[in-house]
């Protein structure tokens, strides 16, 4: 038992070195050897190692969960531990089917961990993210945000080949540790070097290109209202609220803004009604003489009942509405309830209106050009930024309140994510926050200008309009899909091979 026992502490060491390499404390070099001890023991207990591992990677990562549900959803901190366990229990399954299906292919086709690992890892991170609605944070690749020449490559493959290229390095010198005097782990070593020379010197190249001079030019205003969730639903401070930003939009435009955004709900009343201060924020854009796209709840009537949508609302210069955009990919217990009708019991921790409906994809026009609109967490979701461009839009803009994750990790992991998003369609991405972190992404990946947490602040600066027909924006997840074939097949001729072997 002290020997099974052993195998599961290592492979959970493992996941808390592969979580050290992410925001924050962010080392991420880690992440090129973290699974290294896991990929050494992992035989011994496939499943168990995988998922002790994922267990300690997501414990780590997600530790924010409990600040989400306890803090600011009112949930009593016993259920909260419940339910963050079972979500940390689950996501490590991922791991866990890793580990087990790379050995048994390795035990039963004689298929190498260096072949296997990484085509399946991108497998079960790319169902992650389709699964029971989905939930792709913390994908391996989004550890190397900050080096730049690795992530470049997403815009041929999306952050999945950043995480094929993490597993492969990790599994090649696994390799090589475990067995020195063969020479087909050499071979592999050589293989992977290959592999990293090609996909570094891409990065590279693309760093040295100057970035993209596009024609036309938006001076853009992020408005970072710091308003606290405690009180931002309360009626007592709405009037608050709509000042503290109506105060920063003024100084903005001092600046010569051409387009103001306000986050997500940073009105927390319906703009549609016919209420003094829905009439003060449309007549802001006169005022300042810009566009202002502000993040608004907003409803239609459907019969007898109401739909209600998280949405974003872009008004004219002249102060006309110009469209709305609504939220595609919503959170599930956050914004509805999955099986409303069976799970009526579940309250949702957001507090505001009722069960929001999602939306369509729907680019906003403005003065020629296409915003699209991504509401707090669907930045995470590379095929909705990849749909909005292939819809025409110029530029992409996140509206979020991370005001829910409080002072933790989870605000910078993010932004790391969103920075994938502009460099996938090579395109900018302007994001407005609560409570930080507002930021402008260019089509590079770098954070040009961010702003600081819990602060009000505004934040000024000019973006270009327009994107690249990339790869990725061209073609999607290819990458993953393929990784998804080949796992597949891989699991296929498993199977056959244990029937043929249990046939007499």
């Amino acid at each position: 038992m002290a020997f099974l026992n052993r195998t599961c502490l290592i492979s959970a060491g493992s996941g808390l070195l592969l979580a050290a390499a992410f925001p924050r404390p962010d080392f991420y070099p880690l992440a090129w050897v973290a699974l290294v001890p896991l990929l050494l023991v992992m035989r011994r207990r496939p499943f168990a190692s995988g998922w002790s591992a994922g267990c300690a990677f997501f414990a780590a990562v997600l530790y924010w969960v409990n600040i989400v549900m306890t803090t600011y959803g009112g949930l009593h901190p016993i259920p909260s531990l419940f339910a963050y366990l079972f979500l940390v229990g689950y996501l490590a399954l991922f791991f866990a089917a890793a580990t087990w299906l790379s050995c048994r292919l390795e035990s039963g086709l004689r298929i190498p961990v260096l072949v296997s690992m990484p085509a399946i890892w991108v497998a079960l991170e790319y169902l992650r993210g389709l699964l029971l609605t989905g939930f792709p944070w913390a994908l391996l690749g989004y550890s190397q945000q900050n080096f730049s020449a690795a992530i470049q490559s997403a815009d041929v493959t999306g952050v999945y080949g950043v995480s094929f290229l993490l597993v492969l390095v990790n599994c090649s010198l696994a390799w090589i540790l475990r067995s020195p005097e063969k020479k087909l782990a050499w071979l592999g070593v050589a293989a992977t070097l290959m592999v990293c020379i090609s996909h570094l010197g891409y990065g590279f190249w693309r760093m040295q290109q100057p970035l993209e001079q596009r024609e036309d030019l938006l001076t853009v205003a992020l408005v970072q209202g710091n308003i606290d969730q405690a009180i931002k639903w309360s009626p007592d401070h709405r009037q608050t609220t709509v000042e503290t930003y109506r105060q920063l939009s003024l100084k903005a435009a001092e600046q010569g803004t051409q387009l103001t955004i306000w986050p997500e709900a940073a009105t927390p009343f319906f703009l549609q009604d016919p209420l003094a201060l829905a009439e003060e924020v449309r007549r802001l854009p006169q005022q300042t003489g810009n566009y202002l796209l502000v993040g608004s709840p907003a409803y239609e009537q459907a019969g007898d009942s109401y739909r209600y949508f998280n949405s974003a609302f872009l008004f004219s210069p002249q102060g006309d509405e110009l469209g709305r955009s609504d939220k595609i990919h919503l959170v599930p217990f956050g914004e509805y309830v999955p099986l409303g009708s069976l799970l009526s019991f579940i309250n949702k921790l957001v507090v505001g209106v009722g069960d929001f409906s999602p939306g369509v994809v729907n680019p906003l026009s403005l003065n020629g050009h296409k915003l699209g609109v991504l509401v707090c967490y669907e930045a995470i979701f590379p095929e909705l930024a990849r749909d909005y461009v292939r819809q025409g839009s110029s530029l992409l803009v996140n509206l979020t309140n991370d005001a829910w994750f409080g002072r933790s990790s989870a605000p910078y992991q993010h932004l790391a994510m969103t920075r994938f998003r502009a460099i996938e369609n090579r395109i900018w991405v302007a994001r407005a926050a609560n409570t930080g972190i507002s930021a402008l992404i260019a089509p590079s990946g770098e954070v040009k200008v961010a702003g600081p947490l819990f602060e009000s602040t505004v934040l000024v600066d000019q973006v270009g309009l327009g994107s690249e027909k990339t790869i990725y924006t061209r073609f999607g997840d290819l990458f993953a899909y393929s990784c998804l074939l080949a796992t597949g097949c891989g699991l296929v001729w498993l199977l056959l091979a244990r029937r043929r072997k249990q046939t007499p």
